[in-house]
């Protein structure tokens, strides 16, 4: 048979959902599965987003704008104009969720070869996104023992060759929950403007901050404006995965235009779901506060429980709706899929991501787990238990 692309062999499968089949089958045997693979929101879409789909009124689906619609992209302004970022309808392109926006940046700004420096942990779909557009993802680790705090700047500069094209952070950060300071923002803006370098800035989740930490927007650090490309999406901030509705954010007129061509050749981002979000503006304050309180009140009740598990430990996340936890466990690969196909405790079991896919270091994250505090506290407590159970008995055969 032919074969595969070299790209398609150094695509890594996403630790969020490779376990996937391992879940269908235990479903099918009539386990019950707790998801705490998976950002997915359990919470409710906005009122006005569900009835803005119900009362759609057109004949025709019709294309979008490659960039969105117009009307869309203004009241965007107004959105990000709440959080002291000035920006026009031109310099915002409506994507297919994030995924699209960060794909759409990397393939405008990096060539086959050319390197990024990305603190690990991190999101894992960053690294296949990489693969995508030929790049090389350059990782530096930050560690659990401080919370995931930002590495020291010398270690980026450390890395920075010939080859190196830009820097890519998330904040409020998937999977730690970890919220940058202002000092460590003005630290990569230092770097940055030093090498001009681009800065990616994954920033969807910054309704989710439950600490005193300002949010600091990569659009709100001076001189590097134009070497800033800020990622968004309404997928956690309004509870609409589905939708796949993001933005991709530059105020490089050059680089704009660069990612339009990729926008062109994809068409259009999706007709309905403009629609759903551009209604979900509208969602108002009470909305996100409950969704702010509810997921504050989650990640309290994880942390306390998850903490007194005999050997595991997690430290507290500051934002978003993930921790990074420390099991008392070898191979966490190896247990999450054991959980999945050899256990469950009084018909339940578990669906946890394994950290080592959010890691590019050989070794690193082998024994930790990425959970979602996705669950209402009585499933999460539920979830809890079986991972008590699991852990006992795992330990049992394995030691």
């Amino acid at each position: 048979m032919p074969e595969i692309s070299l790209r398609g062999t150094q695509m890594p499968a996403s630790p969020i959902r490779k376990l996937a089949p391992l879940s269908d089958a235990a479903k099918a045997k009539g386990i019950k599965v707790y998801h705490l693979n998976i950002g997915q929101p359990d919470l409710a879409s906005p009122q006005s987003a569900l009835d803005a789909i119900r009362n759609i009124n057109r004949s025709t689906l019709e294309y979008s704008p490659s960039d969105g619609y117009r009307f869309y992209r203004e009241n965007l302004v107004k959105y990000y104009a709440k959080y002291n970022i000035d920006l026009t309808p031109e310099q915002i392109i409506v994507t297919s969720g994030g995924s699209e926006a960060v794909l759409y940046a990397f393939m405008a700004c990096l060539n086959p070869g050319d390197e990024i420096i990305v603190p690990e942990p991190a999101y894992a779909n960053y690294m296949a996104f990489a693969v995508s557009a030929g790049a090389v993802i350059r990782t530096i680790p930050s560690d659990m023992e401080s919370g995931f705090k930002l590495p020291e700047i010398d270690k980026f500069e450390a890395l920075i060759n010939p080859r190196t094209k830009g820097v890519l952070i998330c904040n409020p950060n998937n999977p730690t929950g970890y919220v940058y300071t202002a000092e460590e923002m003005e630290n990569i803006r230092l770097l940055v403007k030093k090498y001009n370098l681009f800065l990616f800035s994954d920033e969807v989740y910054r309704e989710f901050i439950y600490t005193s930490t300002p949010y600091v927007s990569a659009c709100h650090l001076k001189g590097i404006e134009e070497n800033v490309v800020l990622i968004d999406s309404v997928s956690k901030r309004y509870s609409e995965c589905g939708i796949r509705i993001g933005a991709l954010i530059t105020k490089n007129k050059t680089l704009h235009d660069t990612v339009m061509k990729f926008c062109q050749a994809r068409l259009s981002p999706p007709l309905i779901g403009q629609i759903a979000a551009n209604a979900s503006l509208d969602a108002g304050d009470a909305y996100m506060q409950h969704n702010y309180d509810e997921y504050l009140n989650r990640r309290n009740f994880l942390l306390e429980r998850l903490n007194k598990i005999p050997g595991v430990y997690s430290p507290m996340p500051m934002g978003a709706f993930y921790t990074l936890a420390k099991l008392p466990v070898e191979d966490a690969d190896d247990f999450c899929a054991w959980c999945l196909s050899d256990f469950n405790y009084e018909g339940q079991t578990i669906f946890m991501a394994p950290a080592s896919g959010f890691y590019v270091t050989p070794g690193l994250g082998k024994n930790e787990v990425r959970i979602a505090y996705v669950l209402n506290n009585d499933d999460m407590g539920k979830a809890l238990i079986i991972l008590e159970k699991a852990l006992e008995k795992y330990r049992e055969f394995n030691y």
